[in-house]
């Protein structure tokens, strides 16, 4: 007898055994409404891997009464197409053909346009999978003939459902009473990131690495947590996940969220991603700290220099350090949104001439005779002068405002005071 992986043997036979996804194919999910219909139109199945996109478009075949192929657009090609197009209408397909293309995104666009004429016409019936946002990698004339549903991230909790049937099955196909210690089955589902397939191939090293002794196999949790280590990293550094983690980690140091910010930054370095945490931290420090604390900009760029001069696993340390100061920091913008709007102004032509006074001076051996008019700012009280230093057609127009916190206004009040304003 040939050896069938767990996962595969345990793959679910209809909806109701689907672990997750509640959203689309619970009692009133719009997913199982269309599969029940039996009238399912081309789909894009788009989210992490594990999460049930092969199961469910199985099951469609098997519903619909479809002849299924599946292809993998890593590795195939439009000969592979035309292979599976040349079965609509003949016994191998008398029903039609239910073409499972998986990692869509890989697929070229004369590839993907090939099978265009074939599921407009119906012939073919396309359900691509893909674990990248198909709005940014499937081209439009495949989005605008499909429906696209997202499956989402297993939750630990729906996921140990699966694990109890693994168990039970390797009992079966081993003839033994599993002995499971404390937590074994938690960490488990815990520790594989969502993905159901990584959970029960968890499970069956477990049993078929285990001990039998009289009839009975113990498992212990820290075989577990060997099996399970680092599983349930979703890290992929030219994908959804890379822009999402460093998303996440600026916008919760912005959000002064310490805790948070410690989060994201840990999965970018157990990803080994230095430069991806580097940069985002450099730009919080100005993006969002700014002149609320000046100061920030320098400590911050110490860390990172030290952290590239350390290297992993050290380089945690310095970055740990930049990230909570970040996060509770006190914040302001004024600086970034200052410069957005003079570099709009610039954008839209607002420019004009430099102010007389603010020209080089060498200008005026070049036939410029006229009086250059500078005041030096230096030479009067306080350090400043009043005079115009825009050019013409932006006399007037503000881009900084002072922030609402004590260092900005601080500032504010002195020069308040030097300029004699209110």
């Amino acid at each position: 007898m040939s050896y069938r992986p767990l996962a595969d043997e345990m793959r679910p036979q209809s909806l109701d055994e689907v672990v997750g996804q509640r959203h689309i194919l619970g009692k009133d999910g719009l997913l199982r409404r269309i599969i029940e219909s039996e009238q399912v139109p081309n789909m894009v199945f788009y989210g992490p891997s594990g999460t049930g996109k092969t199961t469910v478009a199985n099951i469609i075949a098997q519903r619909t009464n479809r002849t299924l192929r599946r292809l993998n657009a890593t590795t195939a090609s439009l000969s592979d197409i035309k292979d599976v197009i040349a079965e609509v209408g003949t016994l191998m397909a008398p029903n039609g053909v239910l073409l499972y293309l998986d990692e869509i995104q890989y697929f070229n666009k004369k590839q993907q346009q090939s099978l265009l004429e074939f599921i407009e016409s119906g012939d073919i019936t396309l359900i691509a999978s893909t674990t990248e946002n198909p709005f940014f990698y499937v081209f439009n004339a495949i989005l605008s003939r499909s429906t696209v549903f997202e499956f989402k991230t297993v939750t630990a909790e729906d996921i140990l459902p699966a694990i109890d049937r693994g168990i039970a099955a390797m009992e079966k196909r081993l003839n033994v009473e599993a002995q499971c210690e404390e937590g074994v089955r938690e960490h488990i589902a815990a520790s594989c990131g969502g993905d159901v397939r990584k959970a029960l191939n968890a499970v069956e090293l477990l049993f078929s690495s285990g001990k039998v002794h009289k009839g009975k196999l113990p498992v212990k949790l820290a075989d577990a947590q060997l099996v399970a280590q680092r599983s349930a990293m979703r890290y992929d550094r030219d994908g959804d996940n890379h822009f999402d983690t460093a998303s996440a980690l600026m916008k919760s140091m912005r959000g002064s969220d310490p805790d948070a910010a410690l989060h994201y930054l840990a999965r970018l370095l157990e990803a080994g991603d230095l430069i991806t945490a580097i940069r985002r931290i450099l730009c919080s420090a100005s993006e969002d700290v700014g002149m609320a604390y000046p100061q920030a900009a320098a400590i911050v760029k110490a860390c990172c220099d030290s952290a590239l001069q350390l290297g992993l696993p050290e380089a945690k340390l310095p970055l740990a350090q930049a990230v909570v100061l970040l996060a509770t920091a006190p914040k302001s913008n004024s600086v970034c949104a200052a410069i957005d709007a003079a570099m709009a102004d610039v954008r839209a032509g607002k420019a004009g001439e430099f102010p007389r006074q603010l020209q080089n001076v060498h200008a005026d051996s070049a036939g410029m005779e006229r009086e250059q008019g500078y005041l030096y700012p230096h030479n009067f009280p306080g350090h400043y002068v009043k005079q115009q230093y825009l050019p013409d057609t932006l006399v007037g127009t503000r881009y900084y405002e002072f922030g609402p916190n004590k260092t900005e206004q601080t500032a504010k009040r002195y020069w308040d005071e030097i300029k004699g304003e209110d």
